[in-house]
Parts: structure tokens; C-alpha cells; sequence
């Protein structure tokens, strides 16, 4: 074990970059952000970065007390340290981020994609503490996924092990995807997967009463589905009945992978609570093999969401040796 204090999380979202640095408790000492999408240029996205973190790291200590900085980005590849023909970013092709940034700062860095991320610090700091073996979803703009088995991370053999937002769950008509095949479980039950079913439903229920039909369609948010369904909307509630069965039925395919003692949920459609969490319970027990059914927790994240990018990442600091 190294005594040195702290660690480091890097976020990489495609509009913003979250960092802190983390003592061993879990506690992030000091955080900042930095915009992404203003960043033609990976090299100016990572001066910017480093000249962010040598100042918090100056409010602390020095870089000797610093073990490592852990790196959640969209396609980022563990094995290799690049981010790797990320979508939502702005840089394109294989990007060495690791090596590029190590350059620049003068302290170990490790990579990984933002949902292992999530799993790590869920494993390290919140839900999964103790557990061995679980799965972690993010619901977010997309559907991410951190399988944890035996106590680690499944990467497969390229780094890219685990896209289950990418099971196709729909074949015939199924909605087209940003990954570009159709039906995958994205585009169902991620924050704009809701949006685009509770369009569907106004759409094919015109004669069906629902606060929604107030909002332009095109502006409707998941967020403007759940409000509505918390207040009893029925055709809101139905989407969150729908979007809860894709959920279970992938579960259920998903428990057979690796059989894990529980299924973490993180991110905003987490919020929803009992109206994402019943319909998903529901349909996940019932599409189990028996061997499964009963056995397996679903949980929600214990971390503050504000938080959990930094503390999941910081936690792959750790590692770094």
C-alpha cells in the first residue's frame, strides 16, 4: 500500500469534464469543471485539463501526494489507455489519452469508459460494497453497463466487454439507434428513449387526456414524463409501465450472463424510484430461468449523483500503478 493521500476522478462528458481529487474515505477535498465540446483539439482539451488539476492539486499538497488519476470517458479502452472512436465526442479516431496526458501532468493515469467507471465506485464507495459479483446500468442520455464478476471488471479481450445498452431487444420494427443498428435497449430505456415512447403514445392515443398533450411535442422530456406521472397521468404512467418491461426482460437475459447477487441502477431515470423500479422487478422474475428467480437485488445507486463520476473514476486511481 502507498501513503500517499489522494486521488484524482476525470469525467469526460461530451459537453462538460468533472474532476476532484479523493482521499481514502471518499470524501472529494476539492472539484472543479472544465467544458469539453469547446475543445477542437485534443491537445488543447488536455492543456486545459492539466493546468485545471495542478491547481487543486496545489490547494492540497503536490503532485508527490497524488497516487493516480483515474479517467471515465465514452469509449474509454482500459487495455490500451485511448478513447476510441467516441461518438459524442468531438475528437475522432484513436486518441492515446493516456500517454498524451501522463506527458503533460507528471503522474500515472488509468482509463477506463464512464460506466465501468460507475461500477467501480459503486464497488469502492456505495451499493456494491462487499459484493463480488453485480452489474451496474447507467440510465442516462444512453444505456451504459459495468459488469462486475469473481471482484472484476469484465473487459474482454479489446477493453470493450459489456455494451449490454446495445442488446438488441426489438427485431422486427425496431427503433433506430445512435449506434446505428435498430432495437437496441438504448433506444428504449435510455432518458431520450422515454421521451421518444411517451411522442409515440400521444401520437397513437389521441383520444386519451394527458397533461403532455400541454408541451410541444417535440420538447417533451423524460423529465416532463416523470412529473407527470408522479402526478397520476396514465399515459406517463404507461411509458414508465413500458419502459420498466424492455428493462426486465434485458435484466432477465442479462442475470444469465454472470448470475450476479444484484443489478445496480444509476442515473436520472433512476430517479423515478417505484414507477421505473416495479414494472422492471415484474418483468425481470418473470422472464428468469428458476434457478434465478428471487435471488437477485435490485438496487439504486448509493451515490450522489453529483459526485459519483469523480468518486468512480478516482477509484481506478487507485490502481493505477
Amino acid at each position: 500500500m502507498t501513503d500517499k493521500p489522494y486521488a484524482i476522478g476525470v469525467d469526460i462528458g461530451g459537453t462538460n469534464t468533472v474532476y476532484g481529487i479523493v482521499d481514502k474515505r471518499g470524501q472529494i477535498l476539492k472539484n472543479g469543471s472544465i467544458q469539453t465540446g469547446v475543445h477542437a483539439e485534443i491537445g488543447d482539451f488536455l492543456d486545459d485539463l492539466t493546468k485545471a488539476l495542478e491547481a487543486i492539486i496545489a490547494e492540497v499538497g503536490s503532485k508527490d501526494d497524488i497516487k493516480g488519476i483515474g479517467v471515465g470517458a465514452p469509449n474509454g479502452n482500459f487495455f490500451t489507455g485511448s478513447i476510441e472512436f467516441a461518438p459524442n465526442l468531438r475528437w475522432k479516431g484513436v486518441i492515446p489519452f493516456v500517454e498524451m496526458m501522463e506527458e503533460r501532468i507528471g503522474i500515472p493515469v488509468a482509463l477506463t469508459n464512464d460506466a465501468n467507471a460507475a461500477a467501480i465506485g459503486e464497488m469502492t464507495y456505495g451499493a456494491a460494497r462487499g459484493m463480488k459479483d453485480f452489474i451496474v446500468i447507467t440510465l442516462g442520455t444512453g444505456v451504459g453497463s459495468g459488469v462486475v464478476a469473481n471482484g472484476k471488471l469484465v473487459y474482454g479481450h479489446d477493453g470493450f466487454a459489456g455494451e449490454l445498452g446495445h442488446v438488441i431487444m426489438r427485431r422486427t420494427n425496431g427503433r433506430l439507434c445512435g449506434c446505428g443498428r435498430s432495437g437496441c435497449l438504448e433506444a428504449y430505456s435510455s432518458a431520450t428513449g422515454v421521451a421518444r415512447t411517451a411522442r409515440e403514445y400521444l401520437d397513437m392515443r389521441p383520444n386519451i387526456n394527458s397533461q403532455l398533450r400541454t408541451i410541444p411535442i417535440e420538447n417533451i422530456t423524460s423529465k416532463d414524463v416523470f412529473e407527470a406521472a408522479k402526478e397520476g397521468d396514465e399515459l406517463a404512467k404507461e411509458v414508465f409501465e413500458f419502459t420498466g418491461q424492455i428493462l426486465g426482460e434485458a435484466f432477465a437475459d442479462f442475470v444469465a450472463f454472470t448470475s450476479p447477487e444484484a443489478i445496480i441502477l444509476f442515473g436520472g431515470l433512476a430517479r423515478a424510484g417505484d414507477l421505473i423500479l416495479n414494472p422492471i422487478r415484474e418483468h425481470m422474475e418473470k422472464n428468469l430461468l428458476s434457478i434465478y428467480q428471487n435471488k437477485i437485488k435490485l438496487l439504486f445507486s448509493q451515490l450522489k449523483e453529483s459526485d459519483a463520476a469523480i468518486l468512480g473514476a478516482s477509484a481506478l486511481g487507485w490502481e493505477v500503478i
